[in-house]
């Protein structure tokens, strides 16, 4: 004996689908808005501008007298010339250059690390470039030459320097 399947409009799983696509919709709907505000943060600069009232207050406001600042005071070289170490790059091509210099820096008693060629030869003026910590000494050693251009490692590592504290790169004047 078969019995017939009665169906009914009334199905819930519908209503239940119904509903959590739209709590899907609106957490969709907080995360795009979330997400868009902090990706647009940075891109806004922050509040930057002042607000109306300070502005009337600093345009009403009688100009400060312009303090004249001392010039920032370079750090005196900590180790002196006899302990720090020069390494000589030869950075111009040109054959024993840097031994040149190196026994000019060693006559004002530096100590010379070694000498070596510079990473490429096409520097057009010497430059000092210094370890992290000792840009005191560089500055006192290109005082010492006459050398206009101090700069940290650039292009250098801190192990090409074979423990000099400073390297010395000669260019072509």
């Amino acid at each position: 004996m078969d019995h017939p399947i009665t169906l009914t409009r009334d199905d819930p799983w519908r209503t239940t689908a119904i509903v959590a696509s739209g709590f899907a919709a609106l957490e969709l709907l907080f995360i795009l808005v979330v997400g868009l505000a902090l990706l647009a943060k940075p891109f806004t600069g922050g509040d930057e501008r002042p607000n109306a009232a300070a502005a009337v207050k600093e345009a009403t406001a009688a100009p400060a007298p312009a303090a004249k600042s001392p010039p920032a005071a370079q750090p005196a070289a900590t180790k002196p010339r006899n302990e720090t170490s020069v390494m000589v790059l030869n950075g111009n091509g040109s054959s024993g250059a840097a031994s040149e210099k190196a026994d000019l820096v060693q006559t004002k008693g530096y100590l010379i690390a070694g000498t070596a060629n510079a990473p490429h030869t096409d520097f057009a003026r010497s430059v000092v470039m210094y370890r992290p910590g000792h840009r005191p000494e560089a500055e006192r050693l290109s005082k010492d030459f006459q050398i206009g251009r101090v700069a940290p490692l650039d292009g250098l590592r801190p192990a090409d320097l074979q423990g000099a504290h400073v390297a010395l790169i000669v260019g072509e004047s």
